[in-house]
């Protein structure tokens, strides 16, 4: 049971609920998959999901306010809170924040396919998400890259998305396979403006490679177009 009002000692009963419903084979499961400094419980996301949802009924600022940071389900339903949030001077006041906390792909991923306000104002959202995509910190930058995968690939902004990935200059891990993912996408939806931006670009070799395999590895594109593309990885 999830408490109503939020303070110090709900707030430790809620941790302890949330260890009291965790699962060890899961745990050692999703540990091999996401690596993060934080603690893993090992609880499941659509439980996650109804704990966060049930929390948004709450006090939601009484209850972010407590938010620690010790265990990676705490990190991740806190994001799920905040993405539940309809009030954009609140939303941008928890946000800024909390995206600092986001170490791994599992809290990032999540946490930015499940924001609702971006479409209330797409415009500001999308000014937002390019900003974070070229900051130099490596979850920084993938957030703004993978609420560009989830909201913002659609034709009006392919020019500025294509001039973002050409910008970027990072050589981390998450940054390069979250820009892949980008493209990939861009390609399905828009294949001869993706295909002549991998036929130019200041991609890395790695991202500029690893692009080209995800959409070889997707059932939308064909054979032709998949052995088309092989020609243009760099060797």
């Amino acid at each position: 049971m999830l408490p109503e009002t939020w303070n110090k000692t709900t707030y430790q009963e809620y941790l302890n609920y949330l260890k009291s419903i965790s699962e060890e084979e899961y745990k050692n499961f999703h540990s091999k998959l996401c690596f993060t400094k934080y603690q893993i419980l090992g609880i499941r996301v659509p439980i996650m999901r109804k704990i966060a949802k049930n929390i948004s009924k709450s006090n939601i600022e009484e209850f972010l306010k407590l938010c620690g940071n010790t265990y990676y389900e705490e990190v991740f339903i806190e994001g799920l809170v905040i993405s539940n949030i309809k009030d954009e001077d609140i939303f941008i006041k928890y946000f800024s924040n909390y995206i600092n906390k986001i170490d791994n792909w599992g809290i990032c991923d999540t946490f930015c396919n499940s924001l609702k306000i971006i479409n209330k104002n797409p415009s500001k959202y999308f000014s937002i998400s390019k900003k974070l995509s070229l900051n130099e910190e490596e979850f920084i930058s993938r957030v703004g890259l993978i609420i560009i995968l989830n909201f913002f690939v659609e034709e009006k902004y392919l020019d500025c998305i294509y001039e973002i990935l050409n910008t970027i200059s990072s050589t981390k891990y998450y940054v390069n396979m979250a820009e892949s993912w980008l493209i990939c996408e861009l390609y399905i939806k828009f294949p001869s403006k993706t295909e002549s931006f991998l036929l130019k670009n200041n991609l890395n070799d790695f991202t500029h490679n690893k692009a080209i395999s995800k959409i070889r590895e997707s059932y939308r594109v064909c054979k032709e177009k998949k052995e088309y593309l092989n020609t243009l990885k760099r060797r």
